[in-house]
């Protein structure tokens, strides 16, 4: 083979070479008109979680009180206070440091229908009695407060529901959250004999403090 026609025969190698590296490269994706793609977008949004409460509660607005008890010296009327229910929502965080809750009632005079002389609230006593204080041990009923017409039963405790007295109460109130606690109380009227006749009424107040 001459000179001239070897050129040619690498000449012709060389441009198939070429076209045969051309043909492998990959080509880009088109999309066709029409076509389309979806993504799925997921959110996990948590519930709104409102901040706990401590709250007082209770079983009725009012309460009959009947004779029971009475003496020749002393005539005496008794009932028992509605059931009251302290429930705390709330957890231990919301809690202040060093926090304690307490409820304590008082009562106001008996006012005759009639207009009879009251019967001042030094006449009313109750017994607390813990209904459910849960499992701590941490709640606890109040002392009784007895009339002025009894015999001390505790140092000073003759004095009736004339002031804030106490009816159940937590000393830790972050080791008693989320739960609830019942308490009554037996209550009674204690009167001269000689009171006079008529129907009378007192509101008897509780307060939930912490």
């Amino acid at each position: 083979m001459n000179t001239y026609k070897r050129r040619q025969l690498l000449a012709a190698c060389s441009v198939g070479a070429v076209l045969t590296g051309a043909a492998v490269l990959p080509s880009p994706a088109l999309a066709e008109p029409g076509d389309d793609a979806s993504v799925r977008v997921t959110v996990d949004i948590d519930e709104i979680r409102e901040p706990g409460v401590l709250a007082l509660s209770i079983a009725g607005d009012s309460v009959a009180l009947s004779e029971d008890g009475s003496t020749l010296l002393v005539r005496q009327f008794v009932g028992t206070l509605p059931t009251v229910t302290v429930t705390d929502t709330r957890v231990a965080d919301e809690v202040p440091d060093g926090a304690s809750w307490a409820v304590l009632g008082s009562a106001t005079d008996f006012a005759g229908a009639a207009g009879q002389a009251p019967i001042t609230a030094d006449h009313l006593g109750w017994k607390p009695r813990l209904l459910d204080g849960g499992e701590t041990g941490l709640v606890t009923e109040g002392e009784e407060v007895v009339t002025s017409l009894d015999e001390e039963t505790q140092p000073g405790n003759n004095v009736g529901l004339v002031d804030q007295e106490l009816l159940v109460s937590a000393f830790d109130s972050t080791a008693v959250v989320s739960d609830s606690y019942s308490v009554n109380a037996d209550l009674y009227l204690r009167t001269p004999a000689e009171v006079a006749a008529g129907e009378y009424s007192s509101t008897l107040t509780l307060s939930l403090f912490e």
